[in-house]
């Protein structure tokens, strides 16, 4: 919100009056004035001690004196690492309006705080949850949420409130968070409008220190000013550290760093506090929530109160007399404090809060982990617990710090190396945190003596070497199967770490594409019991051989595909996805994928985000939204080489292909394939060099070099067989047949086209059934190809693979120009025409052309306007919608579906010039004319 021409910011206070602070002033006040009547969100940035408590202040008071009701909260260090810890603070005000909320948000909200036990609440969720709390509170005044110390927010809390930041407008509520500008942040900051506070300028900086100063010597003034580089902070607290204000100037420290010198500032006044008033202002910065009860131990009655008034008038904390809460002004006063103290009365403090908060699971088993000094397997229990119950809550970077805080006080090397794993697999597969991922192994493997880690480890391990790329696929291989046959048979179908590896091992062995890989997961398979969970089961072959998929699997996979809109759990929702790729039902899981890609952004989830793009970008490839594509691809790349998931940028060079491909860019597509192969074969990913050649296929096969194409096409499958084990060869069952019959491989096109009719594949979707019908009548000579071409184009529900129907619709009108029916040939040659250049598929758009100008036609050329520009298909189209006919009626006469008229006529209307049916004939006859 600054720009060029502002003021110069800068915050100061003194005498009750901020100094140099006009201009923020203005617009935080405009901000509490616009969030009073329409809801707006506002973040304050700017180095430590600048100012942005003060200016949190002063909207507060402005709040209050326009009638807002304020809630403020701030983040705590301790609390960082506890799931909604900050989110708690925030709401515990307006808690007693829980009872207005629906059941589902009141449940979500209730079990992220702990309050009660229930199924894992859903981000999403909470937030509507906090979203609508707040705008109830604000139905009986505006409500003004300020949050300080934004980076020190757990990562759960911060995630919801950047949520719910970004959908205030309307709402009564305005939210004004601040943060220093060199921290990080999990609050989502993208979307929210941001004011970055400045340092003063000189002439402020030198009022404030004569207005609070006036008895400093000009040198050691002028020094001061120097060394403050305009941060109010310094200014304010850098002269009390002065004993003797007339000490010379050398006397001031000159090599100390900024943050370095203000802590030792904040410890000169802490010192100063008796010694019962830093023993009460221990606990509360070890505890962290404010809440007056955690200071019991120290006693906190009429005499312990008395002693917290030194530190009051000390201006070091505050109590609100509303709320009765403790908070520290400023966060280096409660860090002075920790660092005054001496670890044994750090230790003894946490286990009085552990005992303080008995009936707080996770805050206790947190704070007896800090009094730990050897090892306790009944704390790192209590941690481990902690981890599970954070990570159902979403907040996957809790769960990675308390599992390695176990780890730490685990006795036993088993349990500390298998702690350690399983925060390297959290790591990698929900934070993102690949880069950390090989260091936490090595720990892992050393805590256990340098054996063979246990299954969480190869799991781990597993998982970061097939998305970065950094090892061989064999190697990932030999880990899981070697991890898994040392477990206790039979295997345990309950055991979420057993069910995992298996899971894992399948992905292995599906980019590894070889049959001899998949034979440990079925003899594992065989062994898991009581019964293979249900997505687990359909692996084998909706991974492996999708060609083969039985009818019974394929109902499995409907039912779990219907029932997404219900899954919150964003592993299960992408694994359904994957069962989903290669026998088309992507479709049905888009609205699910782009939930996750949503909430894997808000959360920023990495995984999450870069996985739905790619599903997401498959879906897209399938129904020709090819520019939406290439955009998610180039996201999906950048995200993926910057988080190093090399696997995930592989399959996004292949999606970019494939659209180069079939839009004539060879020299894209040959750079693209060169990539992928040049990583993928010293890797023995299989699946990517299939990819590879799908695409250089589809390349060859547009400009019609025949040869090439039936080449990379039998590269993945030979000519005769669909090959298990090779998914992508689905999706070259007519490119193989149609470059066959194009090379004079006749018996190799027959026998593949009977082959893919044989195995079964029309079942599976309406496109294969399409593929199938079509491929037999490629390579049908006489005139029962007509008829199975019209079979083909009969599949209802294949309008949804546009590029594939188009093909086939060519091929057709090809045939039939040949067998002379001329009118019938112009028909499906013009449509295929007009799909290929909706598509911007230019060479197939070409080949199309050619058909139509051999049949007698002058198609339109891309310069052209008007009736010139238009092809005979929708030349024909625009004169019977002028005519009066109805799209439903077109499509009768002309064997279209009425969406593929709509489609026509919305491509039409701007080439003529007109925006209705209604001017049709004016624009038809001008141009016959």
């Amino acid at each position: 919100m600054d720009g060029a021409g502002h003021p110069p910011a800068g915050s100061a206070q003194s005498a009750g009056r901020l100094i140099g602070r006009e201009y923020d002033l203005e617009l935080i006040r405009g901000f509490v004035d616009e969030a009073r009547g329409s809801g707006s969100a506002l973040l304050l940035s700017g180095d430590a001690g600048v100012g942005k408590t003060v200016l949190l202040d002063a909207a507060a008071a402005h709040a209050r004196g326009t009638g807002m009701r304020v809630v403020r909260a701030a983040g705590v260090e301790f609390e960082s690492t506890i799931g909604f810890a900050g989110l708690h603070q925030v709401l515990h005000p307006l808690l007693g309006g829980l009872d207005r909320l629906a059941d589902p948000y009141r449940g979500a909200l209730t079990v992220a705080l702990g309050l009660e036990q229930g199924p894992p609440s859903d981000q999403l969720l909470v937030s509507n949850a906090v979203l609508t709390l707040f705008v109830q509170a604000a139905e009986e005044c505006p409500l003004l949420v300020v949050v300080d110390d934004l980076p020190w927010l757990d990562r759960a809390s911060a995630v919801v409130l950047g949520m719910v930041a970004r959908r205030l407008n309307g709402s009564r509520v305005g939210l004004l968070g601040a943060y220093r500008t060199e921290e990080g942040t999990f609050f989502g900051r993208a979307g929210t409008p941001e004011h970055h506070i400045r340092p003063l300028d000189a002439t402020a900086a030198t009022v404030l220190i004569q207005d609070r100063f006036p008895a400093l010597a000009p040198r050691v003034r002028e020094r001061l000013l120097a060394e403050a580089q305009g941060n109010p902070l310094a200014l304010l607290e850098l002269p009390i550290a002065l004993r003797d204000t007339r000490r010379p100037l050398g006397a001031v420290p000159e090599v100390l760093p900024l943050s370095r010198r203000l802590q030792a500032v904040f410890a000169s006044r802490v010192e100063a506090l008796p010694a019962t008033t830093r023993s009460l202002l221990l606990y509360a910065a070890l505890d962290g929530t404010g809440d007056l009860r955690a200071l019991a131990p120290a006693g906190t009655g009429p005499a312990g109160m008395r002693e917290l008034a030194h530190a009051e008038r000390a201006g070091l904390v505050r109590v609100d007399d509303g709320t009765g809460r403790l908070t520290f002004r400023h966060p280096l006063t409660r860090s002075a404090v920790v660092e005054l103290s001496t670890s044994h009365q750090r230790r003894d403090v946490h286990r009085a809060l552990a005992e303080c908060w008995a009936d707080r699971p996770e805050r206790r088993a947190w704070h007896l982990a800090q009094a730990a000094v050897e090892p306790d397997e009944a704390v790192a229990r209590l941690l481990e617990q902690v981890a599970r119950d954070v990570v159902r809550r979403g907040d996957a970077g809790g769960a990675v710090a308390a599992l390695l805080r176990a780890a730490e006080l685990s006795p036993r090397g088993y349990d500390r190396s298998r702690r350690i794993a399983e925060a390297a697999y959290l790591g990698a597969d929900l934070t993102g945190d690949l880069r950390d991922v090989p260091r936490l192994l090595e720990e892992a493997r050393k805590a256990d003596g340098g054996r063979a880690g246990p299954l969480v480890a190869a799991v781990a391990a597993a998982h970061h070497i097939l998305l970065s790329g950094e090892g061989d696929l064999g190697t990932a291989h030999r880990l899981l199967v070697g991890a898994i046959e040392m477990q206790h048979r039979p295997y345990d179908a309950t055991d979420t770490g057993m069910v995992e590896a298996l899971h894992i091992l399948a992905w292995v062995c599906h980019v590894g594409e070889r049959a001899e890989l998949w034979e440990p997961l079925h003899r594992a398979l065989a062994l898991l019991k009581p019964e293979v969970p249900d997505l687990l089961a359909l692996s084998p072959t909706a991974m492996a051989d999708p060609a083969r998929m039985p009818p019974s699997a394929l109902g499995v996979l409907d039912g779990l595909v219907a029932s997404l809109d219900q899954e919150t759990d964003p592993v299960r929702v992408l694994r359904i996805a994957v069962a989903s790729l290669y026998v088309d039902r992507l479709a049905g899981c888009r609205t699910a994928l782009r939930r996750l890609l949503r909430d894997g952004r808000d959360s920023s989830s990495v995984t999450l985000e870069i996985q739905g793009l790619v599903f997401l970008g498959r879906d897209c490839l399938a129904a020709g939204a090819w520019d939406e594509l290439r955009t998610q691809a180039d996201q999906g790349r950048r995200l993926g080489e910057a988080h190093s998931y090399q696997l995930m940028s592989a399959e996004f060079r292949y999606q970019q292909a494939l659209v180069a491909a079939a839009r004539g860019d060879e020299a894209t597509v040959r750079a693209l394939t060169d990539e992928i192969v040049l990583w993928a074969r010293p890797r023995g990913v299989g699946a990517q060099l299939s990819c590879a050649s799908h695409a250089r296929a589809l390349a060859a096969l547009g400009r019609g070099r025949f040869d090439d194409a039936y080449r990379h096409a039998c590269a993945v499958s030979p000519a005769g067989e669909l090959a298990s084990h090779r998914p992508v060869a689905l999706a070259l069952i007519m490119d193989l047949v149609e470059a066959a019959v194009r090379t004079g491989r006749l018996a190799e096109a027959t026998a593949h086209a009977a082959a893919a009719h044989d195995t079964g594949v029309a079942a599976i979707s309406p496109r294969l059934a399409m593929t199938v019908k079509a491929s037999a009548a490629l390579v049908t000579d006489d005139d029962r190809a007509l008829g199975l071409f019209e079979e083909a184009l009969a599949v209802p529900g294949t309008d949804r693979w546009p590029f594939e129907l188009a093909r086939v619709r060519l091929a057709y009108g090809e045939r039939l120009r040949r067998a002379k029916s001329t009118t019938e040939a112009r028909i499906h040659l013009g449509t295929a025409l007009d799909t290929f250049e909706s598509l911007g598929a230019r060479p197939w758009a070409a080949r199309a052309g050619n058909e139509l100008r051999a049949t007698g036609l002058s198609v339109g050329s891309a310069g052209a306007t008007g009736l010139a520009s238009l092809t005979p298909q929708q030349r024909e189209i625009a004169m019977l919608a002028a005519a009066g006919l109805t799209n439903k009626q077109i499509g009768e006469r002309l064997f279209l579906s009425p969406r593929t008229v709509s489609t026509h006529l919305h491509q039409l209307f701007p080439k003529l010039g007109v925006a209705s049916r209604a001017a049709l004939r004016d624009a038809l006859a001008d141009g016959d004319a």
